[in-house]
C-alpha cells in the first residue's frame, strides 16, 4: 500500500492512496463472508450461495462498499500518523479506481488542525479588572450568615408591612374571565420582593389576616404570555397568615452559633481572610484571561469552520449537562424560551471561535516552549480538582479514569503556560467604562408562573454565568478513524463515517 500527501490550502490536506489488488481482493472476500448470511439467492439457503453466484446476480460491486469500509480505517490511520496530521472533520473521499483484480485507488481531502504563527506572548502589558475588598463586600457576606441563622415567626396583631412574608390565596381574571396560571391557594410571597406584577405587592400592604381584597393590576407590554400582554387584570386575594423574619444580633453569641470562633471580631477576621483569598484568585484569573486574549490577538491562524461548529455543538451539550444537574431538560428550556438547538449553536459560535483560537495558541506556546508538566505539577492539578469537588485527594485520585488523568495532565500543562505568560507581564487595572452596556431587563413575573419556566431561566443564567479559569479543554480535533463503520474517537463520541463518492452502483441485495 502506498500513499502521498500534499497541502491543498492552509488547513486542507490531500491524501492519495493505492492499495494493491491482492489486498483489496482479500477485503472483498472478508466482505462476502460478512454479508452472505443476509443476501437472498434463489435456490440457496441464506449464507450458502457461492460468492461468484452472488456477484453474477447482483453485480461485482455488491461487495465494494463493505470491502472499502474494512480497508479504509487502517490505511487512513497509517497515513495520518506518518504525516503527523490532526484531522478536525470527516474526510471527503473520491474513489478513482475499484474492482476485483485491480489496485484500489482513491484520494481524500480533510481539514486538519491549523498551524499557528505566534506573535508576542512574553512580557505583555494588559489591562484587567482588579477587584478590591470593600467593607460592603464583608457586610454582605456576614449578612448571608445572618440570613441563614434567622428564624421566622408568626404575626397576628398587625396588618401586612413591607418585608413581611404573606400566605395568600389569589384568583386572577381579565375582563372577568379566569386565565391559566392565575389562580392558587396557600402561596407565600415576600412583600417587596417584586416577584409579582408591579402594583400587586404594594396593594397588599395594610391588609389584615382573613381580609379579602381586589387588586387592580396591568400586565407589562413585554409580558411572556402573548394573550396577557398589556391587559388590565383583577386579582382577588385573601391573606391567610403573616410572618416576619427575625435576624440575630451580630455579637459574640451569633459568631459562636454559626462558626468555630468565640467572638464576633475573630469571626469577622475569618470572613475578611476568606474574601481576600477570593478577590486575589479572581484578580489572578482576570489577569490570566487578559494575557491569553492578548497572546491570541497577536497570533495568526486560519481556523477551519468545522472546529468552530464542533466547539459550538460541544458548548450546547455542556449547557444541557449543567441544566440536567438541576433537574431541567434542555428541551423544556427551549420550549419556554422559544429557542432551538440550531439557534443556540449560532449564539455560541463567536465564543466557540474564541475558545478554539485560545486552545490552539496555548498548545502552540506549549510546543514552542517545550512545556511538559512534571509529576509534581500533575499531583497539584489533581489536588486542586479534588478540593474544588470537595473530595479527599487520595479517594479522588483512586477513582480517576485514564481519560480524566490525561485531562488533568493537560490542565497542569495549561497552568504552566499561564505561569509563563504571567512571568514578566505588566497588569494594569482596567479603567471603568464611561457608559455601561444596557443589560436586558428580566421578564416580569406573574402570580402562579410555571415553576418549570422559572427554573429554566435560573438554570440558563447559572449555565451561562459560570466563570472559567482556564481555556476550555475539550477534545477539539477528531482522532484518527479506527473503523469507518464505528464512532470516531473524539471525546464527543459522535459517529462520523467517512463521506465518499462510490464508483459502483450497488444493487439491492438484502431484504
Amino acid at each position: 500500500m502506498s500513499h502521498t500527501y500534499e497541502k491543498v490550502s492552509g488547513n486542507k490536506a490531500k491524501l492519495t492512496f493505492t492499495v494493491p489488488a491482492e489486498q483489496f481482493d482479500e477485503a472483498m472476500q472478508k466482505a462476502f463472508l460478512k454479508l452472505r448470511g443476509r443476501i437472498n439467492v434463489p435456490g440457496f439457503r441464506k449464507g450458502k450461495a457461492p460468492r461468484r453466484m452472488i456477484e453474477t446476480l447482483y453485480g461485482e460491486g455488491v461487495f465494494y462498499d463493505d470491502a472499502f469500509e474494512l480497508l479504509f480505517p487502517d490505511v487512513y490511520e497509517a497515513a495520518v500518523k506518518e504525516y503527523d496530521l490532526h484531522p478536525v472533520d470527516r474526510p471527503q473521499i473520491d474513489l478513482d479506481e475499484i474492482g476485483a483484480g485491480k489496485d484500489l485507488k482513491f484520494h481524500l481531502e480533510v481539514f486538519v488542525r491549523p498551524d499557528v504563527t505566534l506573535g508576542e506572548y512574553k512580557g505583555l502589558t494588559v489591562e484587567a479588572e482588579q477587584q478590591k475588598l470593600t467593607d460592603e463586600m464583608v457586610d454582605a457576606r456576614i449578612s448571608q450568615d445572618q440570613e441563614k441563622a434567622s428564624r421566622t415567626i408568626d404575626v397576628d396583631d398587625r396588618p401586612v408591612q413591607e418585608g413581611d412574608t404573606v400566605n395568600l390565596d389569589y384568583a386572577g381574571t381579565v375582563d372577568g374571565v379566569a386565565f391559566a396560571g392565575g389562580t392558587a391557594a396557600n402561596q407565600t410571597l415576600k412583600i417587596g420582593s417584586h416577584q409579582f406584577i408591579e402594583g400587586f405587592e404594594e396593594q397588599m400592604i395594610g391588609m389584615n389576616i382573613g381580609e379579602e381584597k381586589d387588586l387592580q393590576v396591568k400586565f407589562p407590554d413585554e409580558y411572556h404570555a402573548e394573550e396577557l400582554k398589556g391587559k388590565d387584570a383583577v386579582f382577588h386575594v385573601k391573606v391567610n397568615g403573616i410572618q416576619v423574619t427575625e435576624k440575630p444580633e451580630l455579637d459574640d453569641d451569633f459568631a459562636a452559633d454559626i462558626s468555630e470562633f468565640n467572638t464576633f471580631a475573630e469571626y469577622k477576621d475569618s470572613i475578611v481572610k476568606e474574601l481576600t483569598e477570593k478577590v486575589n484568585k479572581s484578580n489572578e484569573i482576570a489577569a490570566e484571561n487578559a494575557l491569553v486574549d492578548k497572546a491570541v490577538e497577536n497570533a495568526q491562524m486560519d481556523v477551519p469552520q468545522a472546529m468552530i461548529d464542533d466547539q459550538a455543538e460541544y458548548m450546547v451539550r455542556e449547557m444541557a449537562m449543567r441544566m440536567s444537574y438541576q433537574g431541567l431538560k434542555i428541551e423544556d428550556y427551549m420550549k419556554y424560551t422559544g429557542q432551538t438547538i440550531e439557534g443556540m449553536k449560532a449564539m455560541y459560535k463567536p465564543e466557540a471561535e474564541k475558545r478554539v483560537k485560545t486552545e490552539l495558541v496555548i498548545d502552540a506556546i506549549r510546543k514552542a516552549e517545550k512545556i511538559e508538566p512534571t509529576e509534581a505539577d500533575i499531583e497539584k492539578a489533581i489536588a486542586d480538582q479534588a478540593e474544588r469537588n470537595g473530595l479527599d485527594v487520595e479517594t479522588f485520585k483512586k477513582d480517576l479514569t485514564d481519560e480524566q488523568k490525561d485531562y488533568l495532565k493537560d490542565n497542569a500543562a495549561i497552568q504552566l503556560v499561564l505561569d509563563l505568560l504571567k512571568k514578566d507581564a505588566t497588569i494594569l487595572e482596567k479603567k471603568e467604562e464611561k457608559a455601561e452596556e444596557a443589560k436586558p431587563a428580566k421578564a416580569a413575573k406573574k402570580p402562579a408562573a410555571k415553576k418549570t419556566a422559572k427554573k429554566a431561566e435560573e438554570s440558563a443564567e447559572a449555565a451561562e454565568g459560570e466563570a472559567e479559569k482556564k481555556p476550555a479543554k475539550k477534545p477539539a480535533a477528531k482522532k484518527t478513524v479506527k473503523k469507518a463503520e464505528e464512532k470516531a474517537e473524539a471525546a464527543e463520541g459522535e459517529a462520523k463515517k467517512p463521506a465518499r463518492k462510490t464508483a459502483a452502483n450497488k444493487k439491492t441485495a438484502e431484504e
